[in-house]
């Protein structure tokens, strides 16, 4: 017989996301029955389905908050900033050419990047027309919500 394995809820691991954001912790676990939810700052969310007596310490992840403090240091009022929490992709297809690169003129409503979320591809377009000064993200880097992206002036 096959064991069913318990169904993740969206709605927690979003709750425990802001929880993140609102106190400035790096992470937060939880388990419930044979199912545990870690959501870090220095990594992906990650779900474990093990009995809980046989759940080991998670191993200790680096640190990778230099980037997200260096954009921090510098916020600009002109940044696009991310509308969601995902993994930025920066052209419509591995090796094809970046949506935008710094310099480039963009027009309002024009795709400037793509956020990953939940396994849907999300065109991120430009509120502005304006000249591309500043990228503060990389393909495939995880970005927070209003983490800034793209600076449009």
């Amino acid at each position: 017989m096959a064991t069913r394995k318990p169904s993740i809820d969206q709605n927690l691991i979003r709750d425990l996301a802001n929880i993140l954001n609102e106190t400035d912790l790096t992470e937060i676990e939880i388990e419930q029955d044979d199912l545990r939810v870690r959501v870090s700052r220095a990594g992906t969310p990650q779900v474990v389905h093990a009995p809980v007596a046989q759940a080991q310490a998670p191993a200790a992840q680096p640190v990778a908050a230099q980037p997200a403090e260096a954009a921090a240091a510098k916020p600009s009022v002109n940044a696009v900033p991310a509308p969601m929490v995902g993994t930025v992709y920066m052209s419509p297809a591995p090796g094809a050419k970046p949506f935008v690169e710094i310099g480039q003129s963009v027009k309002e409503g024009q795709t400037i990047l793509i956020i990953e979320a939940m396994k849907t591809m999300n065109q991120i377009p430009s509120p502005r027309s304006g000249k591309v000064v500043d990228i503060m993200v990389a393909d495939g880097d995880p970005v927070e919500f209003a983490e800034p992206m793209i600076v449009i002036e």
